[in-house]
């Protein structure tokens, strides 16, 4: 039945042109293969094989055709490994019959094609993941620990770091002794690199 209403909806469309059906992602794969389109409009829930293998079988053999996949869902777990296996575009059972014909088209053309819902779930997504990593520093270290470190990697003596921070050179070089353990590190050498790499000092210092 869903078929039949994409059939018929899409041979309203002049330049839209629907020469083959497939029931599952075999028959899909071997139409492809037959009939050569530049749309696939891919279910992901099929019997057999599923959407996701389909479309990455299709490309593999036909890489110039274009997959749009049609799918009720609209979670990550669905959109991600579909896009990543190459689909072109994203559309929503859900959506407005324009919708669907303006994403064939927009497809086709070479250009990627997903509804606003989805493009704002991936961009979510990839801001999660291009996050930078947490300072181990600012984790593990106290504050004045950081403080030590930064005068440390800048050269200063225990004396002097203690008088700066008005604490005795003992305490100084506790501090000292507990940041080297802390990061495993050992030498002054790997500590001005460590701070200048979590900007706890500066390059021009």
């Amino acid at each position: 039945m869903l078929r039949e209403g994409l059939k018929a909806l899409l041979n309203l469309s002049e330049d839209c042109q629907v020469i083959a059906e497939a029931s599952d992602g075999r028959q899909a794969i071997t139409a492809a293969r037959e009939y050569a389109p530049d749309v696939v409009v891919m279910d992901m829930a099929m019997p057999g094989m599923d959407g996701l293998e389909a479309t990455k079988r299709i490309i593999k053999e036909r890489p110039q055709t274009k997959i749009l996949v049609l799918s009720q869902h609209d979670n990550e777990r669905y959109v991600l490994p579909i896009l990543q296996a190459g689909a072109m575009g994203y559309v929503l059972k859900r959506s407005f019959a324009s919708e669907l014909v303006n994403a064939i088209r927009t497809v086709n053309a070479g250009e990627c094609f997903v509804p606003p819902a989805i493009a704002k779930m991936l961009l979510v997504n990839y801001r999660q993941q291009a996050a930078p990593e947490p300072d181990p520093a600012g984790e593990v270290l106290t504050e004045r620990e950081k403080e030590v470190l930064k005068l440390v990697a800048e050269g200063r003596s225990s004396q002097d770091i203690a008088d700066m921070l008005n604490l005795s050179k003992k305490t100084v070089m506790c501090h000292r002794a507990n940041v080297m353990s802390k990061l495993n590190i050992h030498n002054r050498a790997n500590l001005i690199k460590y701070a200048l790499e979590h900007g706890l000092l500066e390059l021009n210092q």
